[in-house]
């Protein structure tokens, strides 16, 4: 089966295969939409069981970058990366450095930013051969922390009308990938505003010390995080988290997270829909990093400029998840919708303008 074939291949624009032999570079980078600028969007390095789940984990995640960065409302188009971690001991800093020339050869059409398993350390090296990346330490760096408190606002959001709370305080909430970049931060942000929290990660020495200092129950099991009968489950690790055999473990009412492409497949928003679930759509509410990086993009996008998108991204989240209600449809498929009617809009912009 060819890239065209394949089930999550949505007419992007570009996808390149990576190899340097010398660093063990395997890479795949992938340009969904350039539509409203350059395709900009994290590159993730993992352990991947083959490169035929690479292949669709770098198609979902640069489709789901588009919409992110469209319902945004961000003048950047949508891409992702991934690079199949190398087995044993590697020079990480040349690999990376190989990853820039790879990026390079996109001449601009893409700029990556650092995803799980990648850091801001990384972007430096890979700055070596390309001006084409963002999240570097003495620009914006990590946006984690900005990701995390626009999924705070998010899940305000979702708990107003899914709970009728005006805030968190005794809330129950279950998160997946609690000392993750992103969770950890959300976590104590959470646990400032006074939630119950029940953990689980597969990082135990972190999770441990996460949970003294939030005062946090650990779930012993990352895999019974499913289990724990909670107000809301928050993903914050990786995609396709709520699948045929997750759905039904679920206790919650509302799932809102971090995570990238939670639903196993699109389906699965209805299948909540069914359960009584309300669904935060995950490009929506966890676009906070994305903003944040637009400061390296373009120097008027400061501080006042990234908290003000967080407040316009609360809001965009809350009317998709209401009118999902008023339509008795699910949250996943209004806010498809929405992206995708707002691409096609600004690729037919393009095309006049050129």
């Amino acid at each position: 089966m060819s890239v065209f074939e394949h089930k999550s291949f949505d007419d992007h624009e570009k996808v390149l295969f990576a190899t340097d032999p010398a660093t063990g570079l395997k890479a795949i980078l992938a340009v969904h939409s350039t539509a409203r600028g350059p395709a900009v969007g994290g590159c993730r390095m993992w352990t991947y069981d083959s490169s035929a789940d690479a292949l669709t984990d770098v198609l979902r995640l640069s489709q789901g970058m588009s919409y992110k960065n469209i319902m945004a409302d961000l003048p950047i188009g949508g891409g992702k990366s991934v690079i199949m971690r190398p087995s044993g001991d590697f020079d990480r800093a040349a690999l990376f450095e190989a990853f820039g020339r790879a990026l390079e050869s996109l001449n601009g059409q893409y700029i990556s930013a650092e995803d799980v398993g990648v850091s801001p350390d990384d972007m430096v090296n890979a700055r070596r051969a390309t001006r084409h990346v963002v999240g570097l330490p003495e620009g914006t760096g990590d946006p984690s922390p900005i990701t995390a408190q626009g999924v705070f606002m998010g899940i305000e959001a979702a708990v107003e009308r899914g709970l009728g709370k005006s805030d968190v305080s005794g809330v129950k909430i279950a998160v997946q990938g609690a000392t993750g970049h992103v969770g950890a931060y959300l976590v104590k942000r959470l646990a400032e505003a006074g939630a119950e929290l029940f953990l689980a990660d597969i990082n135990e020495p972190a999770l441990k010390a996460l949970a003294s200092e939030t005062g946090a129950t650990i779930v012993e099991d990352p895999n019974a995080i499913y289990d724990v009968e909670a107000d809301v489950f928050t993903p914050c690790a990786l995609g396709s988290i709520i699948n045929a055999e997750t759905i039904d473990r679920l206790k919650v009412k509302i799932v809102a997270g971090a995570a990238n492409n939670q639903l196993e497949t699109r389906e699965m928003g209805a299948e909540l829909q069914k359960r009584g679930i309300l669904y935060a759509p995950d490009y929506v509410i966890n676009a906070g990093g994305i903003i944040n990086v637009m400061g390296e993009l373009d120097s008027r996008f400061d501080a006042d400029w990234v908290q003000g998108k967080l407040r316009t991204l609360k809001q965009t989240l809350g009317e998709i998840m209401d009118k999902a209600s008023d339509e008795g449809r699910p949250a996943n498929v209004v806010s498809d919708e929405i992206a995708r009617q707002r691409l096609a809009e600004a690729a037919e912009k393009k095309k006049l303008a050129a």
